[in-house]
């Protein structure tokens, strides 16, 4: 175990709202040891941006960790040239060029179709009806699972979310993701001989063309639906949410004076739908005053720096005029995030700006949240004339 101080948490308070004792960390303690977690937190943007880089000591190798022995050695569990190997022969079906030319009419379509079912009923919760199906039908064609209905998209997603953040060993969750992962291994047979017959632009199709093997190809879908459905999904709900609380920011947007893409920016540096990345430590190192040892857990508080007082004027404050340059909402270093440019085209291009059109569009109710490695609005009711 490191020798960093030691902070203690209350995990049930720490899922509510992580931010106020992140807050107190970066002010006292900002490389720090949780015992609650098991970890050591970097809560700092400066410190995270540099040390992630570092992987040759904290690894994301992590054949022990909960990712690993849940949903298989994905790309995001390796490190130099095993993970560009595998990031390469993901390019093709998340490339900015492939978002452009093939998903971005598809992500349209879907939340044309969705949108025109909603909009007579007047009333929905945007998490449910709205941002989960639309996320879902994003990812059923980026990942090739087609067959999969959307709402078991979801289930799965969440399913190995809450098993990734299990780290209180809880063995109904744990066998709960494995049932999701399961689910998805049924789902990727299914579809295995049309996209060998009919190679598309799918990470399925994809990888099976670069040759990866199954056991990676498995690992990797898993991976893409883990963080291509609750993040878009939290992030569509949220951004809305959000703007719904600050008017005046949403009519800058519909008069022209701000973007969708500055409002979706600020809510992701905000409410950090990622909020952290863990490492393994893979020798003993000395940084930023702390000494660790080999296989200590590392959690890189993603969350924590985008509200770091550092880089962010109020940080506390959603300000879509700010700069969120400094912001690492998807990661900083070799694992920046593969579908980044799929994220922005379908929250940004497409979902946002098709709902929060509806008219007299208005929150219904409140709007809780949860969640610290993962975060997000568990329901968001609205209305609007129908």
């Amino acid at each position: 175990m490191s020798d960093a101080p030691v902070t203690h948490i209350d995990p049930a308070a720490f899922r509510a709202d992580p931010y106020p004792v992140l807050a107190r960390m970066r002010a006292e303690a900002p490389v720090t040891f949780v015992p609650e977690l098991g970890a050591t937190l970097f809560t700092r943007r400066d410190d995270i941006f540099t040390q992630e880089k570092r992987i040759e000591v904290f690894s994301s190798l992590q054949p022990d960790g909960l990712m690993t022995r849940l949903m298989g050695e994905n790309m995001m569990r390796k490190d130099g040239a095993d993970h560009q190997a595998e990031r390469r022969a993901l390019f093709p079906a998340l490339s900015p060029r492939t978002v452009r030319d093939h998903w971005l009419a598809e992500f349209s379509a879907a939340a044309e179709t969705i949108l025109a079912d909603l909009k007579p009923k007047g009333r929905c919760d945007l998490v449910r009806d709205y941002a989960m199906p639309v996320s879902a039908e994003a990812l059923k064609a980026i990942t090739g699972l087609r067959r999969m209905p959307a709402p078991e998209m979801d289930r799965v997603s969440q399913g190995m979310i809450d098993g990734c953040a299990n780290y209180a060993g809880d063995p109904a969750i744990e066998a709960h993701c494995h049932d999701c992962t399961a689910s998805i291994d049924a789902h990727i047979d299914m579809m295995l001989p049309e996209v060998t017959a009919r190679p598309d632009h799918s990470a399925l199709s994809v990888m099976r063309v670069a040759g990866l093997p199954m056991g990676s190809i498995r690992a990797n879908i898993k991976l893409i639906i883990s963080g291509g459905q609750n993040e878009p999904r939290d992030a569509i709900a949220g951004t809305i949410w959000a703007l719904l609380r600050h008017p005046d920011q949403l009519a800058r947007i519909h008069a022209g004076h701000a973007t969708w893409a500055q409002a979706f920016d600020e809510y992701a540096r905000w409410m950090s739908p990622i909020g952290m990345s863990p490492r393994r430590v893979a020798r003993v190192d000395t940084t930023c005053g702390v000494t660790f040892q080999p296989e200590d857990r590392v959690f890189f508080m993603f969350s924590s720096a985008g509200r770091d007082e550092a880089h962010f004027d109020a940080p506390d404050r959603f300000d879509i005029s700010r700069d969120t340059g400094p912001a690492i909402s998807f990661g900083a270093g070799p694992h920046f995030c593969a579908g980044a440019a799929a994220a922005r085209a379908l929250i940004a291009d497409v979902a946002l700006p098709a709902f929060a059109h509806l008219p007299d569009l208005a929150l219904d109710g409140p709007a809780p949240f949860a969640g610290w490695a993962f975060r997000g609005p568990l329901s968001v009711p609205v209305r609007w004339k129908a």
